[in-house]
């Protein structure tokens, strides 16, 4: 089912964003104070305008409050950021979701009423973070403080082996979400399936679980 987004700040963020909701066959409007980022993205997307969306009347005239999800992905200006958030806010946006910075203006947009705060710089060392200590993981996607989503390969030593045999929920506090065998994607895989040579784990669980799998 189509569902249509606003993604306003067409920074890296915002763009990346609202180009992968694009190729999803979502429906996306773009916006961003700045021409040369709109001249840039109208190239790749169909709706992209020049607007100030820290002034309410730009965003009824956009029927901002139209849209399912509206994503404020202004990192770069805390100011901008909070009065195009509150402007939403008051306008009955559905769902609201905001860039934030760092952690002080990721609280401010909570005490906002943001329905989810992302912190895609912060994010992102976390991920590379994770690969470079970790040579096994391939992702990682940080669901808490404690919990995360990861793409890993297989230690040597469970290969070969069912996720039976395995027990890593018992073991390790891990759960194989799915399995990517080529061009394949095995979701919620049986107990019975074995671990091959070139398969990809997707797991959740600790970052202290994976952490123990890695070192078997």
């Amino acid at each position: 089912m189509t569902k249509r987004y606003a993604v306003i700040g067409l920074g890296r963020f915002g763009a990346s964003l609202a180009q992968e909701l694009a190729e999803a066959g979502q429906y996306v409007l773009a916006v961003d104070v700045d021409a040369d980022r709109v001249d840039e993205l109208a190239q790749v997307l169909p709706r992209v305008v020049r607007a100030d969306c820290t002034d309410p009347a730009v965003l009824r005239a956009l029927r901002i409050p139209e849209f399912d999800t509206v994503v404020v992905a202004i990192g770069d200006n805390v100011e901008s950021s909070v009065i195009t958030v509150l402007n939403c806010r008051e306008l009955g946006v559905p769902y609201l979701v905001a860039q934030a910075q760092d952690e002080a203006h990721g609280r401010i947009l909570k005490q906002l009423g943001v329905d989810r705060v992302v912190y895609p710089q912060r994010d992102m060392g976390i991920r590379v973070a994770h690969n470079i200590a970790t040579g096994g993981i391939i992702d990682y996607v940080r669901l808490s403080d404690e919990y995360g989503l990861a793409e890993i390969t297989p230690p040597r030593t469970v290969l070969g082996k069912s996720l039976r045999e395995l027990d890593l929920p018992h073991r390790f506090g891990l759960n194989v979400m799915a399995i990517k065998r080529g061009k394949r994607l095995i979701v919620s895989p049986r107990a019975e399936e074995r671990i091959a040579e070139g398969d990809i784990m997707v797991v959740i669980g600790s970052a202290a679980g994976l952490a123990r799998l890695e070192g078997e």
